[in-house]
This record gives structure tokens, C-alpha cells and sequence, in this order.
């Protein structure tokens, strides 16, 4: 996803973050190919965006938020292309998805793994409920007012999950639950500075289960826990040559937390998670924003107390974008 002009790239990448399906192991493993659907910039009509990232896993938090490192000689990561797109249906509403595919590559303890599958499929609705009056100038109070959007996200586990017939959690590309978020963009731009704060709350949808990783179990039900996420990010716009072709350069903090799910109703402490990232991306558009790429990094807080019971990753993103207006 491309921020165009007024709009802060790494708040919409954060916000996808938020709605990503995600990994949700203690030890550090591939899964949950995929990201938030797409979201519309104000005044575009469609979009289509495809993106190609590189999630490269090095160590993880524990339970207790202590940072461990993987053993020696291992190598995880997963490569992940999706496929996004937007349309508007009127002029504050609109609609989006996102299609995932995954390729995982790891190396753990002696064990070589290579799988593929689809991701986890994103798709949300969203409403601009607020459009900030002035970009450029502050007369009076007025001026103050942001951008916001409201959204409703749901994530649908067409991915590769532990309750599938796969050995381990090397081989998922998702997480295997339905979960609705409710999602908050706030936006204010001045003069080449853009000021973003993103947030979402999401639900687990209860299953069935009676297969973990390959092997049949007694069944049960089983919920993850809820889901809180939020970001913060700054950015900058220079605009290049005559033509009117725009550079952003942004820098951002993303937050999650999930509570302890629910198995065989009874609370499993062993399941909730949480994760600290710094984030830096730069993205070029076009000089009326029909075209635009990106490149962006996030980055895990490698530390104690920034995380618990999820891997530490570096994820390394290429993105091109086509919006119609």
C-alpha cells in the first residue's frame, strides 16, 4: 500500500501491520503469509498495489519477554508476494482486499524445510469520516481538524495452519481463525510534514479442533485472544525536479499485543503475544499520484520487556502501486 501526497506512507503500513495475520509462535517459525487489505487514498476511485516482502526471523521473545536467540546454524525467514487492490463506492466509502501467497525457507536444529501455500486473505471496508481542512496553512482552529477513517476489517484463514495436515510451524502460511478488527487512521498534514496515528482492536472467531500439526487430537474448541495494535509514524515530502514527482521519507513505531486465548474453555497463558517494531520507508509517486512505489523496513526491538512469546524479524518490503482517480 502507497500513501499518495497529504497522506503518511508507514501510518497505512502500520495499519496493515495491525490487520496482518501474523505469527503467533513462541519459538521463531514462519506463518501467517499476509497483510491488511488495501486502503484507497482520498479522491482515488480504484488501485490495484503488489508488493514482494522478505521476513527474515532472528531470535525471539519468551514468555517472561526475555529476547533468545535461535540455535546456532539456523536460518528462517518467509517470502511473501500479495496481490492488493480498492474500490471506492461512494464518495466516503470503500472497499478493499488483500491476496497473499507465501514461500517459507528454514533451517532449525537440523531441520530443512521448504513449503509453499496462500496466506491468509484480508478484506475490509472503510469510511472517511473526517477530511483535514487546510495542508498548508493554520489561520484559526479550524485549520487543526484531521484526517480520519474508520474501517472493519476481516481476515479469512484460507492459509496453510497448524490445524491442517503439515509436520510443523516451519510449514504454515496462516493462522487458521476468522477475526474481525475495527480499525482507526488519523491524519494531519503541514505544509511537507505528515502526522499519523493508527489503531485496531480485532476478535478471534471461536473453532473447532481436532488436528494440530499433522496429528488428530480429541476435539475441542479453541479462540485466540484479542488482538490490540497501534502505530505512530512522522514523514517528510520533497518534491523532485519541475515535474511535480514527490519523495517521502518516514519513520514509525508499531505496537501489538494479543491476550491469552481461550482452549477447551479454559484461559491458555502460553498463548498471548506482543511485539515491539521501529520502522523507516521511502516511496516515490508520481507527479498526480497514479503511479507510486516503495521501499520500506521494519524492524523488531531485539530487547527484553519489547515483546513476548513472538519471533524478532526484519521485514524488508517492495511495493508498486496504480491508483485511478
Amino acid at each position: 500500500m502507497v500513501a499518495p501526497e497529504g497522506t503518511s506512507l508507514l501510518a497505512v503500513l502500520a495499519l496493515a501491520a495491525s490487520l496482518a495475520p501474523g505469527a503467533a509462535r513462541a519459538a521463531s517459525c514462519c506463518g501467517g503469509g499476509g497483510g491488511g487489505a488495501a486502503m484507497l487514498a482520498r479522491g482515488d476511485r480504484a488501485m490495484a498495489d503488489l508488493s514482494l516482502e522478505w521476513e527474515r526471523y532472528d531470535g525471539f521473545w519468551d514468555l517472561d519477554g526475555r529476547h533468545r536467540p535461535d540455535p546456532a546454524g539456523s536460518s528462517l525467514s518467509q517470502v511473501r508476494a500479495t496481490l492488493a487492490g480498492g474500490l471506492r463506492l461512494a464518495p466516503s466509502w470503500q472497499v478493499a482486499g488483500a491476496l497473499p501467497f507465501a514461500w517459507n525457507r528454514n533451517t532449525y536444529s537440523g531441520l530443512s524445510t521448504r513449503t509453499r501455500g496462500p496466506g491468509d486473505i484480508a478484506i475490509s471496508v472503510w469510511f472517511e469520516a473526517l477530511d483535514e481542512r487546510s495542508a498548508w496553512r493554520m489561520k484559526e482552529a479550524a485549520d487543526l481538524v484531521p484526517s480520519v477513517t474508520i474501517g472493519l476489517g476481516l481476515t479469512v484463514p484460507t492459509g496453510v495452519s497448524p490445524y491442517d495436515d503439515v509436520p510443523s510451524s516451519f510449514d504454515v502460511t496462516g493462522r487458521g481463525f476468522y477475526r474481525l478488527d475495527a480499525s482507526l487512521l488519523v491524519e494531519k498534514s503541514y505544509r511537507a510534514l505528515s502526522l499519523s496515528l493508527s489503531g485496531a482492536y480485532g476478535r478471534h472467531l471461536a473453532r473447532p479442533v481436532n488436528r494440530v500439526y499433522g496429528k488428530w487430537v480429541e476435539p475441542y474448541r479453541k479462540r485466540l485472544g484479542d488482538r490490540a495494535s497501534a502505530g505512530l509514524s512522522l514523514g517528510y515530502r520533497h518534491f523532485v525536479g519541475t515535474a511535480g514527482h514527490s519523495l517521502t521519507a518516514t519513520a514509525s513505531l508499531a505496537w501489538l499485543q494479543e491476550a491469552a486465548g481461550i482452549l477447551g474453555g479454559s484461559r491458555d497463558p502460553t498463548s498471548s503475544i506482543a511485539r515491539t517494531a521501529a520502522g523507516l520507508a521511502l516511496s516515490f509517486a508520481s507527479t498526480d499520484s497514479d503511479w507510486a512505489a516503495r521501499l520500506s523496513w521494519s524492524h523488531a526491538i531485539q530487547r527484553q520487556g519489547w515483546g513476548e512469546n513472538f519471533p524478532t524479524t526484519d521485514i524488508f518490503t517492495l511495493g508498486v502501486r496504480r491508483a485511478l482517480r
